[in-house]
């Protein structure tokens, strides 16, 4: 049992506490008579700083602060999956149905059922050598999720016990290990330090896409599985929207969703549609394979600091296991602020606008620990974390500190044009500030699993859209008489990119999810149309006519095609564009 320390005075989320010698840095500690949650952030002697997690209102000079020993933890095993946590992993359903719909203060739930049984099945035998991140068992947790028992890190030996096929709760020793210090125990169960990295063998290059279904992002802006993105944009230009999109459809078999700061509403909406949602791949609901961690701008400021650790070990503990995981934070920029707001409490000296000193360095923290790795254990075994983070500059400026040093680390790009989400255009992805760079390590994979011009189409299309934005401002000096024919189907190709391809519906029932091969089809029907149009104008036709041609109103309405049959119907679509060309051009000459 530790000396209990004291309360000398309070600011807010920061409380500075005395007689706090041999205290650690980051350890949990619980303050005052209710027992809220803090850490230490800060040491100098016997004086010890401390963030807590909730509301101090109340809390007074000389109430008792009570060490734990341990770091912020979270508890990782079995009944992860389909749970909504807050920002310091306690599960805001169990909240409720024991406490109603507000969340008293010093509430200690644990965030995982203890009575549940869960059937294990082994999958190693007593007298088997093993080493951190074997497999010991697994246990079906949900319909899409087979929970991975795994050896914990930093254990090597011979397994001297190991319990039958059977049903057991999370606290049940499922294994014992004879190492070179003693006997290790092994259960379903076992705690995390958020802060700190998960062990794994080495990090590898990605060559595989993580295919979100978005066509903007597949086909221009593709993010690699294992890879970091951000999505900056100003207020109502569909970041949230962007967020619930990948979560939905992105092709990993894991998604933890961080709503770290955002309005309550908007985190409502999710725990409302999440559930009622379908996985594309499997048809079951997308909470089998989903963790939500809410964390709302209502809620205390501190806690919102540690959510985002929160999700990210969650991540890699399902990413050791080699599972795809791909995190969702929603967004950093209150994360940030919340940075903020406890480096001004601590009297720290301000950087740019406000914001610690430290805000790059933790950023980097956080974004580095995304990742396709080879995981611990003696098979060999690949998982990944993607982190895609939305950032909400101040009046969308993106010059700000959180978005220039999130730049500076993620390699995806995608920004969000305050002037395409007032034209309702959806998403609002600018096609000429965004980036990425994984399209390179990505080509051959495209070549190889989609089709061999898969890379020439998209530089195609980017030097469409590059050109239709010059011929832009050329009508904006001169106005639209000084373009010549040919410049003039330039713009109606790059009209027909953004309008018919890069446009996509969230809510509609089939042009919400594009799969890949119906994006190429699409393309190369819009190319197809593209080349006609050059064609077209070099005879002499004039390109009124070309615009008036029926097959052209077809194009806008073939993204509501279904994707089951758009292979069959894209090879009639080309050649129906080639006889209505064919046809038009025997009218004129015959004329």
């Amino acid at each position: 049992m530790f000396k209990l320390g004291k309360i000398e005075n309070v600011a807010g989320p920061v409380i500075v506490g005395k007689d706090m010698l041999g205290s650690q840095m980051y350890e949990l500690v619980k303050i005052g008579d209710v027992g809220l949650i803090g850490e230490i952030i800060r040491i100098e002697g016997a004086r010890a700083t401390i963030q807590v997690y909730e509301e101090t209102t109340g809390i007074k000079p000389g109430e008792k602060i009570e060490r734990t020993g341990k770091p912020l933890s979270v508890d990782l095993g079995p009944g992860i999956i389909g749970q909504t946590y807050d920002g310091i992993q306690r599960p805001l359903p169990v909240i409720k149905e024991l406490y109603g719909d507000f969340i008293e203060r010093g509430i200690n739930v644990s965030a995982l059922d203890r009575k549940k049984k869960w059937k294990f099945i082994p999958t190693q035998k007593k007298n088997w050598k093993v080493q951190s991140g074997d497999i010991i068992g697994t246990v079906e947790e949900t319909s899409l999720v087979k929970h991975r028992i795994l050896v914990p890190p930093g254990v090597v030996g011979t397994i001297l016990s190991i319990v039958d096929e059977g049903e057991y709760t999370v606290d049940d020793e499922i294994c014992i290990i004879e190492t070179t210090s003693g006997k290790k125990s092994a259960k379903l169960a076992h705690t995390w330090p958020v802060r700190t990295l998960r062990p794994f063998k080495r990090k590898i290059p990605s060559d595989t896409p993580l295919i979100t279904g978005q066509r903007i992002i597949d086909f221009l802006f593709p993010i690699a599985k294992g890879g970091t993105a951000a999505i900056p944009g100003g207020f109502g230009t569909g970041k949230t929207v962007m967020q619930h999109q990948l979560a939905q459809w992105a092709d990993a078999d894991i998604i933890v969703y961080v709503g770290c700061g955002e309005r309550g509403n908007e985190m409502a909406e999710v725990l409302e549609r999440f559930p009622q949602l379908k996985d594309p791949r499997s048809g079951e609901s997308l909470m089998a394979r989903t963790i939500l961690i809410a964390n709302t701008s209502n809620m205390p400021i501190a806690a919102r600091e540690a959510s985002v650790y929160t999700g990210i070990t969650i991540s890699e503990y399902f990413r050791d296991m080699g599972y795809d995981v791909a995190l969702m934070a929603d967004s950093t920029s209150r994360w940030a602020e919340a940075l903020r707001e406890i480096s001004g409490r601590l009297e720290e000296m301000p950087g740019e606008e406000g914001y610690p000193a430290y805000l790059a360095s933790r950023l980097a923290e956080f974004y580095e620990r995304s990742g396709r790795v080879d995981v611990l254990g003696s098979e060999s075994k690949l998982g990944s974390v993607s982190v895609v983070g939305a950032v909400s500059p101040p009046g969308s400026d993106f010059s700000e500190p959180v978005t220039q040093n999130t730049l500076r680390i993620v390699k995806v790009f995608w920004a969000l044009d305050k002037a395409l989400a007032e034209r309702r255009h959806f998403p609002a992805i600018s096609w000429l500030t965004s980036y990425s760079l994984y399209f390179d390590s990505l080509q051959q994979w495209y070549q190889k699993n989609i089709a061999e011009d898969w890379v020439e189409l998209r530089r195609e299309a980017m030097q469409i859209l590059q050109r239709d934005e010059e011929l832009r401002e050329i009508v904006m000096l001169v106005g639209p008489d000084a373009l010549s024919e040919s410049q003039r189907v330039t713009l109606e190709a790059a009209r027909m990119l953004k309008e018919d391809f890069l446009v996509q519906s969230a809510v509609h029932p089939i042009d919400s999810y594009c799969p890949l091969n119906k994006s190429y089809n699409m393309i190369k029907i819009i190319m197809r149309f593209y080349r006609g149009m050059l064609g077209a104008i070099e005879k002499g036709i004039p390109l009124q006519r070309v615009i008036e041609l029926p097959v052209k109103d077809e194009i806008a309405r073939m993204k509501i095609q279904a994707p089951e049959d758009f292979d069959s119907f894209s090879s009639e679509f080309l050649q129906k564009i080639d006889v209505e060309f064919t046809e038009l051009t025997s009218q004129i000459i015959s004329a």
